[in-house]
């Protein structure tokens, strides 16, 4: 089975987005640059098509690019499904959407579309497992990623860190609790306007 990446661009606070939903500046970075992300024209990383216009520091592509194509199926809580309707049916990496939710699909939404509604965060990282195969599954950061965390179920964070400081809004972690020891990151890039950190979590030995 593939690696499960908890993965987020963060303020150096640690808030993915302030208390309505707004990201600021925080993807600002995904336009500074002049190397696109995608290799070729057939090549989309997002819902409306527009992965072409996404060009970041050359120091950035490599990282960003090999992080998106290995991933095979995104892990979100119901409330980013909502936020954004679900990318209408086109995630912006990967094939598969799994969607942590005590409620259904939306009856009548994008059927053609693989979306896969588990009420259970266990349960959610193993199906999303299964439908990735030996490809990454990304978690989004947040309250539903923090209880991936807490239940022992993440092999790597990836933080991408905006210099901004927001000081109040939506946690990377959302609400875990207690302790989680990370190793030393093992991937330090710096891009422009961001700092691309990969740790892998830090697993306790078994008595």
């Amino acid at each position: 089975m593939g690696t499960v990446i908890m993965h987020s661009v963060a303020s150096v606070d640690g808030f993915i987005a302030d208390e309505h939903d707004d990201v600021g500046p925080l993807h600002d970075w995904y336009f500074n640059g002049d190397t696109p992300i995608v290799r070729s024209a057939e090549q989309q990383f997002d819902h409306s098509g527009a992965g072409s216009r996404f060009k970041v520091s050359r120091a950035s592509a490599p990282y960003v690019r090999s992080m998106w194509e290995g991933i095979g199926a995104i892990v979100m809580g119901r409330h980013l499904f909502d936020l954004v309707n679900g990318w209408e049916g086109r995630p912006p990496a990967g094939d598969h959407v799994v969607v942590v939710s005590h409620r259904p699909k939306p009856e009548g939404w994008h059927p053609e579309a693989s979306y896969h509604f588990v009420d259970d965060v266990t349960a959610a990282i193993g199906r999303a497992q299964e439908l990735a195969g030996d490809r990454t599954v990304a978690v989004n950061a947040g309250d539903v990623g923090g209880q991936i965390l807490a239940a022992g179920l993440v092999d790597e964070v990836a933080m991408d860190v905006v210099p901004v400081v927001f000081g109040s809004g939506r946690r990377y972690f959302g609400g875990v609790d207690g302790q989680h020891r990370l190793e030393d990151p093992h991937v330090v890039i710096q891009g422009d306007g961001v700092l691309h950190l990969l740790f892998k979590v830090r697993r306790l030995p078994v008595p």
